[in-house]
């Protein structure tokens, strides 16, 4: 079994940089797993600057729903995978289940249960979004509850947890 590695943090805490950098230092190619739906001017820029980050290494899963489905064939001959971003991917699992937990929850269970079996290790990138205040609205709220749940599986489940604050990682275990 391979590590796991979750890191999470603040918008722009650095922790999508972090996360890269120890990837990086894992030899051979790199399978950098993106869930992104391009849909606007604004997300497109911050995918280019994604893009532009890494180097010749990198190889591109793109994926907005299936990730256990997908990963089995894309990772052979890998030295790590970086998923990136594990919020933007419950976003696309929740609209997709209609805000339905239980399947999302399911397949976040599925991802861990591969991430086990896996020979190579995987970054997994998520937003920290319980710090702020509470969101006025019924599914921001649905939503910072259910990234909190994903988040606490995930790092319970990883062998590193990382915490970024203002670009300075944390060690949480």
């Amino acid at each position: 079994m391979a590590k796991m590695i979750f890191v999470t943090g603040g918008a722009r805490s650095g922790k999508s940089r972090y996360a890269q950098q120890l990837a990086e230092q894992q030899p051979g190619d790199l399978l950098y797993i993106a869930p992104a739906q391009i849909q606007d001017e604004e997300m497109a820029a911050r995918v280019e600057l994604h893009r532009e980050s890494r180097g010749e290494r990198w190889q591109l899963l793109e994926e907005p729903l299936w990730l256990v489905d997908r990963l089995p064939d894309a990772v052979t001959g890998k030295g790590a995978l970086l998923l990136d971003c594990v919020t933007l991917w419950l976003a696309n699992l929740s609209f997709h289940f209609a805000e339905k937990p239980g399947p999302v929850l399911a397949e976040v269970d599925r991802l861990i249960e591969l991430a086990w079996q896996l020979e190579e290790p995987l970054y997994l990138v998520s937003n920290e979004l319980g710090g702020g205040i509470v969101p006025e609205n019924r599914l921001a709220r649905k939503f910072r509850d259910l990234a909190g749940i994903v988040n606490q599986r995930l790092a319970a489940a990883s062998d590193e947890a990382w915490l970024m604050v203002a670009g300075l990682p944390v060690r949480l275990k």
